[in-house]
């Protein structure tokens, strides 16, 4: 396994209780992409879930903390269409972010294990740290699932306090980037030798709803998008990051 990321001084509480485990058939999501480039390495599929229980202040979804929203699936047919849309795209894998995804382990395993099937990847976010999920997994079979059916992962929550301008994808210093498996060890090696700069992507529909994922800084943010209207899941806001 290989690690990019700084070591915590004063660690921070978030994210340090165990997730409830919720039901296995049900999967609370906001969000599915087909394809992006600004989620992870190459081109990618990304779904975002609805529901987090670790609260980062500064997050830049804090619309997708509240268990309510969404939509209910089953998440063994959201994972033969994901799967299909994604093949159909000509993606590499797909990332799973949000929301948390270990809160929902279970039924996020299923998707993930679907597309490793298919013999695609899989980049997860959490705002829990790999070791504190390593050691809940003991007890979890369903945390257990989703880690070993991730390739990559982004764990700890984000402190505003310590952003971190030099790694892609993530917010903040004390943050991991953890190559889990092979497949993206040299990538995450690469990044720590030589950094990378995050990517933004801005899709304007024609009826005027804004869709926006990847990542930037609050500042660069609100400079980029002040004009730009109304973002599509909040109607009485100004567009920030999906």
């Amino acid at each position: 396994m290989t690690l990019v990321g700084s070591p915590l001084s004063g660690r921070s509480l978030l994210g340090t209780v165990e997730p409830a485990q919720k039901p296995a058939n049900q999967l609370r999501w906001s969000r599915f992409l087909a394809a992006t480039t600004a989620e992870g390495p190459g081109l990618r599929a990304a779904l975002w879930v609805q529901g987090c229980s670790v609260h980062c202040p500064g997050c830049f979804n804090p619309q997708l903390w509240a268990e309510i929203g969404g939509s209910v699936e089953d998440p063994s047919a959201l994972a033969d269409r994901f799967v299909a849309e994604a093949l159909a795209a000509g993606v590499q894998g797909i990332t799973l972010l949000g929301g948390e995804p270990f809160d929902q382990a279970a039924a996020l395993a299923t998707i993930a294990e679907a597309f490793r099937g298919a013999g695609l990847s899989v980049m997860t976010f959490s705002g829990y740290t790999l070791e504190l999920l390593t050691e809940w997994s003991a007890t979890r079979p369903d945390l257990a699932r989703l880690l070993d059916a991730t390739d990559l992962l982004i764990d700890g929550p984000y402190l505003r306090d310590r952003p971190d301008a030099g790694r892609p994808w993530l917010g903040s210093t004390n943050q991991g980037i953890r190559a889990l498996t092979p497949v993206y060890a040299e990538e995450v090696a690469r990044i720590e030798r030589d950094g990378e700069p995050d990517r933004l992507e801005i899709r304007i529909h024609r009826d005027g709803r804004i869709d926006v994922n990847g990542w930037a800084d609050d500042a660069a943010l609100e400079a980029l998008l002040h004009d730009l209207g109304p973002r599509q899941d909040r109607p009485g806001t100004k567009a920030r990051l999906v």
